[in-house]
């Protein structure tokens, strides 16, 4: 997101107010999508289904959050199914499986980054119910999972988590195009989770309000910066390795400022370079001065990782989330599946 919008949509007040009347026809036309898909959806699907989002444009943590609750439900023992629309992917086919070593120009880059760092399977398309019914016809797993998904509503839901930068908030509370709103903030009501990306809570991650928002619901997370990755071999080196040391930093993500401030608290002497969301990178857009490391997000990495040059590393990071949150969440899910067990047992007595 250019420096322009972040002026325009989180600064003080609300210096394209005179598109206003355009607002209220993007909150008429977002509201009328919803309730069109809501009274034509299908029934449930047979397994749960997790949608992770914002009501905010612009990066907000969405896939390092979707990467950390595919590793809880991992570890729970489920089965989990990535779902994504591929966005800017240029795939002639749908569904189209996803993996590690899949072309984000057909796939886009969130779902090969996703399949890097989780290793399950991930199915893109850009009607998300066809996808998931092609993850329940290949029996892929038992619980689907949607990244960026909260806007998309003929897709049944049974947990949706909305996701917030702590430094941008609400910005200036006005729908697009006056400000940065998908939808109004009373969307929330109906989400089971609202994460609150750089936010300091309690000892447990609760929080009792963010940005006069209160939910019950309501938690902090955090990015963690892993390790660097070397593009070329995918060899490791430690964090320490950015301190005092020039870097050119790359980012073409929603927020590359959160980015950029987290290689300077690593000690990195920084000169940024922010592009556009989704950038297509190309080999004039890695070049470095020398004694230089390049430096760049995992989204990007998947784009550059066959004409990097030998200094170019990305940033891993995980999401961090409360013990709380992961618990709730599991519970949550849990009970999901129960509900449809009952249900195909009630079917199977009254067969």
């Amino acid at each position: 997101m250019s420096s322009l919008v972040d002026r325009l949509w989180y600064g003080g007040g609300r210096p394209l107010r005179w598109l206003m009347p355009l607002s209220w026809l993007y909150q008429a036309v977002a509201e009328a999508r919803r309730r069109k898909a809501w009274t034509e959806r299908h029934q449930s699907l047979p397994v749960p289904v997790v949608v992770v989002g914002n009501i905010t444009a612009g990066g907000t943590g969405k896939s390092p959050l979707t990467a950390r609750l595919v590793a809880a439900m991992v570890a729970a023992g489920w089965r989990p199914v990535i779902l994504s629309r591929g966005y800017r992917g240029r795939s002639r086919e749908y569904p189209l499986r996803v993996t590690g070593d899949s072309d984000p120009a057909l796939a886009g880059d969130e779902p090969v980054m996703l399949a890097q760092a989780t290793g399950v399977p991930v199915v893109v398309d850009p009607r998300r119910s066809r996808a998931a019914a092609h993850a329940l016809s290949q029996s892929l797993g038992d619980v689907l999972i949607c990244d960026d998904g909260l806007q998309h509503y003929a897709l049944p839901r049974d947990i949706e988590l909305a996701v917030f930068d702590a430094s941008r908030g609400l910005g200036n509370g006005a729908l697009i195009p006056v400000g940065p709103l998908r939808e109004p903030v009373s969307r929330l009501t109906g989400v089971d989770f609202v994460l609150v990306n750089g936010a300091d809570g309690d000892r447990d991650g609760r929080l009792a309000a963010f940005a006069g928002i209160e939910h019950p619901g309501l938690f902090a997370m955090g990015l963690r910066a892993t390790t660097l990755v070397h593009l070329r071999t995918g060899r490791r080196a430690p964090l320490s390795e950015l301190r005092g040391r020039p870097v050119h930093a790359l980012a073409g993500i929603g927020n590359p400022r959160r980015f950029f401030d987290m290689l300077r608290s690593l000690g990195a002497e920084l000169r940024a370079t922010a592009f556009p969301d989704h950038h297509r990178f190309s080999q004039a857009d890695l070049a470095s001065r020398a004694g230089e490391w390049l430096v760049m997000t995992a989204k990007d990495a998947v784009k550059c990782r066959g004409f990097a040059p030998d200094n170019a590393w990305y940033l891993a990071v995980e999401a961090e989330v409360p013990d709380a949150f992961l618990d709730a969440f599991l519970a949550q899910l849990d009970a999901s599946a129960r509900q449809f067990n009952d249900a195909r047992h009630m079917r199977t007595d009254h067969g």
